[in-house]
C-alpha cells in the first residue's frame, strides 16, 4: 500500500533510520536531491534498495531541465525549457521536435536508474516570477500549450507519468514561495483566462498536477494546495481532473502559515491533495508523519498511475540506453551549443 508522505534521506545510501522510515505505512514516496547522486550506476543501486525496503514506494525527482536538474553527473545536462520558447518563435517545426526529444530523454535516463517520474514540465507562464523564469517554455499560453504538449507526449513515449505545475498558476506573482507567502491579488476571472488556460488546455495529458504555494485572496484565504476550494471545487469538481494531486514540498515559507509540520500535511490531505511533500528536514517529516496516523490512506488506483516503466538491471551491469538515446542527445547537445 503506498502512503501519502513524500520525505527524503540526508545522503548517497539508506541508514538504518531511512529503513525504518521507509517501512512506516503512510510514508509513500521518496524524492532524491543533488545530495544523494554520484553517478547512474550509484543511483540505481539506491533505488533498487529502497525497493527491497519497500517494494511499492514511489521514487521522484525534479528533473526539468535549466538550473533545476538533480541528476548531473553522468546525465545528459538539458536545456532551460524556455530555450525551447525561444526557439519556437523563429523555427516552431524545429522547436516542437527538440521538446519531444527533451521529454523522452529526460524521462529514458530518470527511469533507467530506477526513479518512477520528475516532477515535470511546469506549466506557468514566464511573467514576473523570478524563480518561474526560464523554468517556463514562453511567456504566453499559445506557445506554452504546444511545446508542453510535445514534452510530455516524450514523457509518455519513455514510459513515464508526468506531473504540470504549478496550478493555478505562480508565474504572475512576484515572491518566491520557497523564502515568502506570495499573495496574489487578482481575481478569479483574470487567472482563469490567463494562467489557467495553460493547464485546462493540456489537462488530458496531465497525469498529476502541484499546486502553488500561493494565496490568491480574491479566490479562497487559503494557499492553493491547502484549498478545499481550488482542489475539490475548481480541480475536482468544476475541470473534473482526475489525476494524482501532489502537495508542493511543505517546508516552504509559504506553507508555513498553516502552522507546523503535523499541521500542514494534515491540511493539504484534507484539502484533497493525494501525497505530502516534506523535504530536508527529517525533523519536520517525523512529525508530519506522526500527524498522519489517524488518517486514511489515499487513492491507490490514483498513486498506481505514476509507477514508471524502469527497465529491469543486473547487479553490476552498465547502464547502456541505445542508439536513439545517443543520438537524441546529441540532437540536444547542439541545440545548447546554438545559444552559446
Amino acid at each position: 500500500m503506498i502512503g501519502a508522505l513524500m520525505l527524503d534521506i540526508a545522503g548517497t545510501e539508506l541508514t538504518q533510520e531511512d529503513i525504518e522510515l521507509l517501512q512506516a505505512p503512510q510514508v509513500g514516496g521518496m524524492i532524491l536531491f543533488s545530495r544523494n547522486i554520484e553517478s547512474p550506476e550509484q543511483v540505481r543501486a539506491l533505488t533498487d534498495h529502497m525497493r527491497r525496503v519497500r517494494p511499492d514506494i514511489l521514487i521522484a525527482v525534479d528533473q526539468e531541465g535549466g538550473r533545476v536538474q538533480r541528476l548531473k553527473q553522468g546525465f545528459t545536462l538539458l536545456p532551460a525549457m524556455g530555450r525551447l520558447g525561444e526557439r519556437y518563435l523563429s523555427d516552431p517545426e524545429q522547436a516542437l521536435a527538440l521538446a519531444e526529444q527533451c521529454g523522452w530523454l529526460m524521462a529514458t535516463e530518470v527511469l533507467a536508474v530506477g526513479i518512477d517520474f520528475s516532477f515535470a514540465p511546469v506549466l506557468d507562464l514566464n511573467d514576473v516570477s523570478d524563480v518561474i523564469g526560464d523554468r517556463a517554455f514562453a511567456q504566453n499560453i499559445q506557445d506554452i500549450v504546444p511545446l508542453a504538449r510535445a514534452f510530455l507526449a516524450g514523457m509518455k513515449r519513455a514510459g513515464m507519468a508526468n506531473t504540470g505545475k504549478h496550478f493555478p498558476g505562480h508565474g504572475s506573482v512576484k515572491a518566491d514561495s520557497h523564502v515568502a507567502a506570495p499573495v496574489d491579488s487578482r481575481c478569479y476571472d483574470e487567472i482563469y483566462h490567463k494562467d489557467m488556460q495553460t493547464f485546462i488546455q493540456l489537462m488530458p495529458q496531465l497525469d498529476a498536477l502541484m499546486p502553488a504555494h500561493v494565496i490568491y485572496d480574491q479566490v479562497d484565504p487559503n494557499p492553493a494546495g491547502f484549498s478545499p476550494y481550488w482542489i475539490q471545487k475548481v480541480l475536482r469538481q468544476e475541470l473534473n481532473f482526475e489525476g494524482v494531486l501532489f502537495s508542493d514540498d511543505l517546508t516552504m515559507q509559504a506553507a508555513c502559515v498553516v502552522g507546523g509540520a503535523d499541521a500542514r500535511i494534515q491540511a493539504a490531505l484534507k484539502a484533497g491533495c493525494d501525497m505530502g511533500l516534506v523535504c530536508n528536514d527529517r525533523s519536520a517529516a517525523c512529525t508530519a508523519l506522526a500527524g498522519m496516523q489517524q488518517l486514511p490512506l489515499p487513492n491507490q488506483q490514483r498513486l498506481e498511475r505514476m509507477r514508471g516503466k524502469i527497465p529491469p538491471i543486473t547487479v553490476g551491469q552498465t547502464l547502456e540506453l541505445g542508439a536513439e538515446w545517443k543520438k537524441v542527445k546529441d540532437n540536444i547537445e547542439n541545440f545548447k551549443k546554438s545559444f552559446n
